[in-house]
């Protein structure tokens, strides 16, 4: 498996502490159905992995610096209650973020992954939120920034997955596939989101 580094902290991919999804192996097929998920987009997220490999860093940088520090509502959930910079909280929550991408192109969709999609959504919520590294930020980050993100995890990888000089059909190939990964992890995030956290 691919990693960013080694001993990433928070990152529980496979551990005792990671709580099972409440989703089933077989509504996850289903879902992979609704989004259009293929064995074709399989083939090209491995591909995409091997073309983000070495960029996540950058990619990462973008997200959170370059475009989530500019939007007060987005950027006061990595920041402490009072608007201060949280710099050790940055530092790992930005390497976990790093994982998570060569997560979503290489980890198969098996219980193991299942599970660590509810991880990360309850990390996101009053549930999980700031535990794993303690942060004094803010109590959940609301599901429809999660959602209405999207739109910038998919625009903005584009030009990473073209970087190499692929053929314009394999790098069409690799943001359809990490379009619809990232919309099957987004569905699935959204089943362990209260009412109220909307």
């Amino acid at each position: 498996m691919r990693e960013v580094t080694e001993n990433i902290a928070g990152y529980g991919y496979g551990s005792a502490e990671v709580a099972a999804s409440p989703v089933s192996l077989q509504d996850l097929e289903l879902l992979k159905i609704t989004v259009g998920f293929t064995p074709d987009d399989e083939r090209y997220l491995r591909l995409a992995g091997e073309v983000l490999t070495g960029q996540t860093h950058a990619i990462v940088m973008q997200w959170r610096g370059q475009i989530i520090a500019h939007i007060p509502h987005l950027a006061q959930h990595s920041r402490a209650l009072d608007g201060s910079p949280l710099p050790d909280y940055l530092a790992a929550s930005n390497l976990r973020f790093e994982q998570w991408i060569l997560d979503t192109c290489f980890r198969p969709h098996d219980r193991q992954w299942l599970d660590y999609q509810h991880e990360i959504a309850l990390r996101h919520t009053r549930a999980k939120k700031n535990r794993t590294d303690g942060a004094p930020s803010t109590a959940y980050v609301p599901l429809r920034d999660a959602i209405g993100f999207v739109a910038v995890l998919n625009d903005t990888i584009r030009p990473y997955l073209a970087s190499r000089g692929h053929p314009s059909v394999d790098v069409d190939g690799m943001h359809r596939a990490w379009c619809r990964s990232i919309q099957l992890q987004v569905a699935l995030w959204a089943r362990a989101y209260p009412s109220e956290e909307w």
